[in-house]
């Protein structure tokens, strides 16, 4: 289902007119959005030149489609589209085009993808498309054209402003305090915007702090706060300023400073601000970052005593302020449908988040299907809102959407120089590579002992790189002809740290058992990654008990799938008793899951006749509601393979014959009740109320986008002879309150959360 953007406002009509090259001739041809009978007819496409640096005939192409401004993908774009759509500009033909937002990434919608023209066409809506605003790119893939610099004769000059340094595209803020002393983020200062090769700043003459939000939340703050006026107007009049904008007017729920109304100063700008003096902001910084650790820990300590839980959460993101937008209701944990997602709705939920406003507002799963109830759809936020739920929404029912249409943002978070203090080096390709770290002035490896794919997360977010593909703890084939010395050891991270200097480590004092080069650690990072997750109804519907004679487990016994007490049972007599259960687990991320080791360390396991590719795959326990085991089932995976898939997606991974093993993005590895070592031994476990407890990859040794959703639990209540398993549930699909009564349990959870 695809979203519609929200209605621009007349303002910010006019403001473009006078910030782009903007040209209103041409017609879309392609459906519009579905109108009611009396509506009045699409309007005019209209185009414009965007992005920095570039020349007046050159740039990001925008179009203004359905009340709003959007870009266009590069995938599959020709030289033909950009014939196209520089005549839509005035000029005579394109000379070339450019991808992967060489201008810069815009904001807004994505109008066009998959665009295929012949070159002919009159109108961009008149070339094979998928659909106006139904596109699976980001705007890291938004393209550009180089137009000839010649001019269409005859061509309306009225329908052109010529503006070529007539726009906004990079703002930042200046710190009075610079060099060492300068702390990050930072949250004040001048506001100025980049014109031509240098920084101008904005008369803030009736400057407000709808505006400071704007630029706030550009900086990636999640609101703005009071400025000492007087300290800025005495380092003003000592300082030759060069104003650029004035009477800049926004609503305070833009995403960017370039959407709200404005002037361009003309004529001799350093005077151009003489009753006032430049723009000064100053930002709230948002939890994550507010400087020191003593403000988060006195917020922390405030929630708990509140007794409060976040309503709202992002999942499945690579970067720190971005995933799947999920929402708790009803103690469950769900998700939202894309049905009119836009920029102002995610920046409500950006903020709400303690980061800034919205770069993209994400349809079609793009960070990842989730899993569970989806709760809200068409949710209609102003903006203003300072809670998700504040907003104007729907209900949802599985007719109406499903996980393939949930919602997901990116956020403006603010810069914090992480990636200055870590590189790679002596990798293959820019994203793999031995880990180098900057402690104080000097560079050097880290040591490997401990390194994991949670140390290497971190590393890789740290980079910008996306997740870990693997944690590398010999990096002696990579190219060494650059080696420095070893500066940091003992790192152990959560994996959910910004920087490894946020994990812990054994600080100056080095401790490494393997030292130099070769055992120095590394990472092979990638921007996608796998989910699994296991279906929990499943694991409810299909439980049972066997008693299962001695003289058909042999087999099991050899590949470990008993408790140890049977060593000491009387071969072949008698019996074990077994909780035989289905499981299915599900690749919900959008990279395949691979096993770790290649093909050459499988290892052929005679008795079942396969091979397993990883040691341990999945842990099967039974705990008492205080987390003791009481029975293990450790199952080594018999083979990865697509057992089934969803519509559309193909097969990959078969175990017969040697195959190539995993799980495909869609696709499902079903083992059945009936599967040898499908069970727990459940022979010595005496009556009572018990914890199932299901972990896939437990050792986190394949990376995945999210591990918080690796573990499933059911209660269960086993009488000697018979057992009920109830209440089957992802280990974070619940709110903290509706986990600790799941605990307590025998209470009713169902009744509860209903």
């Amino acid at each position: 289902m695809g979203s519609r953007g929200a209605r621009a406002r007349p303002e910010l009509l006019a403001l473009l007119a006078g910030a782009w090259l903007w040209v209103g001739s041409a017609q879309p041809t392609a459906p519009g959005p579905t109108r009611g009978p009396g509506a009045s007819a699409v309007p005019a496409l209209k185009f414009r030149l965007a992005g920095y640096p570039r020349k007046h005939s050159e740039g990001r192409i925008e179009v203004f489609y359905n009340d709003e401004w959007g870009t266009i993908c590069d995938d599959d774009f020709t030289l033909a589209n950009a014939h196209v759509l520089c005549r839509h500009l005035g000029f005579v033909a394109a000379t070339g085009w450019a991808h992967s937002a060489k201008y810069g990434k815009g904001v807004g919608r994505i109008w066009l993808d998959n665009v295929n023209c012949g070159g002919s066409e009159k109108s961009i809506g008149d070339c094979k498309h998928r659909g106006w605003g139904n596109s699976d790119c980001s705007h890291e893939e938004d393209a550009g054209v180089v137009c000839k610099d010649e001019r269409i004769p005859g061509f309306k000059d009225s329908n052109v402003i010529e503006t070529e340094q007539s726009h906004v595209e990079e703002v930042r803020l200046r710190p009075v305090v610079s060099g060492a002393r300068r702390r990050l983020p930072v949250a004040e200062g001048i506001v100025e915007v980049r014109y031509k090769d240098g920084w101008a700043q904005i008369c803030d003459q009736g400057w407000d702090s709808k505006n400071s939000r704007v630029v706030c939340g550009m900086m990636g703050f999640p609101a703005e706060r009071k400025v000492n006026r007087n300290f800025y107007k005495l380092l003003a009049e000592r300082q030759q300023l060069n104003y650029r904008l004035h009477s800049v007017s926004c609503t305070g729920t833009e995403v960017h400073l370039s959407m709200c109304a404005f002037e361009f100063h003309r004529g001799n700008a350093s005077a151009a601000c003489a009753a006032g003096m430049p723009a000064v902001v100053s930002c709230v910084p948002g939890p994550l970052f507010a400087a020191g650790s003593a403000h988060k820990k006195k917020q922390r300590q405030q929630q708990q005593q509140q007794g409060q839980q976040p309503r709202i959460r992002l999942k499945g993101g690579a970067k720190v302020g971005e995933g799947r937008v999920e929402v708790l209701k009803s103690s469950a944990w769900g998700t939202i449908c894309d049905d009119r997602w836009n920029l102002l709705s995610a920046s409500v939920v950006c903020r709400e988040l303690g980061f800034g406003s919205a770069k993209e507002a994400l349809t079609g799963a793009r960070m990842g299907q989730g899993t569970g109830p989806i709760h809200m759809s068409e949710v209609q936020c102003s903006g203003t809102e300072k809670s998700l739920w504040s907003c104007p929404f729907k209900n949802i029912t599985e007719e109406d959407c499903k996980h393939s249409e949930d919602a997901a943002v990116r956020c403006n978070v603010p810069y914090m120089g992480y990636e200055n203090l870590i590189r790679l080096a002596g990798g293959r390709t820019s994203s793999e590579g031995r880990v180098e770290v900057k402690r104080g002035s000097k560079w050097g490896t880290v040591c490997s002992d401990g390194w994991t794919t949670k140390e290497a997360m971190v590393a890789c977010r740290q980079l910008g790189l996306g997740y870990s593909l693997h944690a590398v703890t010999e990096t002696w084939y990579w190219d060494a002809s650059n080696v420095t010395e070893m500066v940091l050891s003992g790192v152990k991270c959560e994996g959910h740290e910004m920087s490894l200097s946020h994990c812990q480590h054994h600080g100056d004092s080095l401790n490494c058992k393997n030292t130099g080069t070769r055992f120095a650690a590394g990472v092979i990072c990638s921007e996608t990654a796998s989910d699994l997750l296991l279906h929990a109804p499943l694991v409810q519907e299909t439980a049972y008990i066997e008693d299962r004679p001695l003289h058909m487990l042999y087999c099991a016994a050899e590949e470990n799938c008993l408790s140890s007490s049977a060593r000491l049972a009387n071969w072949p007599y008698g019996h074990r008793r077994l909780l035989r259960f289905s499981s299915q687990i599900h690749n919900n991320g959008r990279a395949d899951f691979r096993p770790k080791a290649g093909r050459h360390s499988w290892v052929w396991h005679e008795c079942h006749r396969h091979y397993h590719s990883m040691d341990i795959f999945t842990h099967y326990d039974i705990l008492t509601p205080n987390g003791t085991k009481v029975a293990e089932g450790h199952k080594a995976s018999f083979c990865l393979e697509d057992t089934e898939c969803e519509e559309d997606v193909a097969k990959r991974y078969e175990c017969a014959n040697f195959g190539e093993q995993g799980i495909t993005v869609g696709c499902w590895d079903l083992y059945r009740h009936d599967i040898d070592c499908q069970w727990i031994d459940i022979t010595d476990v005496k009556p009572g109320n018990y914890i199932l407890q299901v972990v896939i990859n437990p050792n986190f040794e394949v990376a995945e986008s999210d591990f918080t959703n690796n573990a499933m639990k059911c209660n269960c209540k086993y009488d000697g002879h018979r057992i009920w398993v109830h209440s089957c549930h992802i280990g974070d699909a619940l709110s903290d309150e509706a986990n600790k009564r799941f605990e307590q349990y025998p209470g009713q959870l169902n009744n509860q959360i209903s």
